[in-house]
């Protein structure tokens, strides 16, 4: 008798944590272009201010969300900027809960390669789209935060040409969970 209880409280142990895990998958990021941790290549950097990329966003993928996610956003921040509040480089947002991912180049505002609705937010540069990466020369590599929010809301209402702060602080009251991906670059 005090096997068979063994045996059925264990049983019933691995259906609980088999059903916990099913319940939890993580929400991640990944990017075929940027790689946790290692050097943002020269593409994705800024044109401009002394730098020579090609200002290009990275492709981004995501899974995992929550069930109840009704839509995303994707920023990119440099915490190393030396401006006393770090750079904002990329807020998109309103992004619909359909999409996954975001293709290489979709940063450019121009181009109109995000989904319809989505909105391209401004940089701390004060212009719509990516900005890549343009740490001062011999700085030590900045580190790029690349985050997706899976938010519960599907739009997150701003004024237009509203500061990366202010989406923020609209981002973070709607946060059902985020992905992070950092990437570092240097000259």
């Amino acid at each position: 008798m005090n096997r068979s209880l063994t045996r059925v409280l264990a049983l019933a142990s691995v259906s609980a944590l088999a059903s916990a895990g099913a319940q939890t998958k993580k929400f991640t990021v990944t990017s075929p272009d940027v790689h946790e941790g290692q050097k943002i290549a020269n593409v994705h950097a800024f044109n401009g201010m002394g730098c020579t990329g090609s200002n290009t966003s990275p492709a981004l993928s995501w899974s995992g969300a929550p069930a109840k996610t009704k839509s995303y956003a994707v920023t990119m921040y440099d915490p190393d900027a030396p401006t006393g509040s770090g750079w904002w480089h990329w807020v998109v947002f309103n992004i619909p809960a359909s999409t996954t991912k975001l293709d290489a180049g979709a940063g450019d505002a121009s181009k109109h390669l995000v989904p319809a609705g989505t909105v391209q937010g401004n940089n701390d540069a004060g212009t719509s789209g990516y900005m890549g990466p343009c740490p001062p020369p011999g700085d030590k590599p900045h580190h790029y935060h690349i985050t997706v929010f899976a938010l519960d809301t599907e739009k997150i209402e701003v004024p237009p040409n509203a500061t990366a702060a202010y989406v923020g602080f609209n981002l973070h009251a709607h946060t059902l969970a985020k992905a992070e991906l950092t990437g570092l670059y240097g000259r």
